[in-house]
């Protein structure tokens, strides 16, 4: 489905995230929809997801993979990381990252992206892979635009 370069084809996926959620307000339905897609279109992960800011941690939110962990402290881990920073965080040995929380002991590498609507960080798109530096900066870059937006629907 996807042919072009990895540019044209991050294109691709993000006027297919407009054509979904353009007029859905639904944060569920938009949030699923946008979990689905990128795990239709990113290879070579298995773990794609968010995490949603409740009551000052991190809630898992909708996601495609194998079940996960359901809280998330802020400052711990990846996601709780980037939230704690508010930036992206791209991983590339996550056995390396100091308070790494394992849900999927077959992830290897990972990358975060905030969600922040104003300027508060509302949770977190995550995805992990099971391949060691798997994301990049094109991909950060990329599903940085994605999530933008995405926000605009949440």
């Amino acid at each position: 489905m996807y042919k072009g370069t990895r540019e044209e084809n991050y294109e691709l996926v993000k006027k297919q995230l407009h054509a979904l959620i353009h007029d859905e307000k639904n944060q569920i339905a938009n949030l699923s929809n946008a979990s689905s897609l990128l795990n239709q279109f990113l290879d070579r992960i298995n773990w794609v997801g968010f995490y949603l800011m409740e009551d000052g941690e991190l809630v898992l939110g909708p996601f495609q993979g194998l079940p996960a962990c359901v809280r998330i402290p802020v400052g711990k881990g990846v996601c709780g990381t980037a939230v704690q920073k508010a930036e992206t965080l791209r991983v590339a040995d996550v056995h390396q990252f100091p308070g790494h929380i394992a849900c999927d002991a077959a992830s290897q590498s990972e990358i975060v992206i905030p969600l922040v609507k104003g300027d508060q960080v509302i949770g977190v798109l995550d995805i992990d892979s099971p391949e060691k530096n798997r994301f990049d900066e094109l991909d950060q870059e990329k599903l940085e635009e994605f999530v933008s937006i995405l926000i605009e629907h949440v």
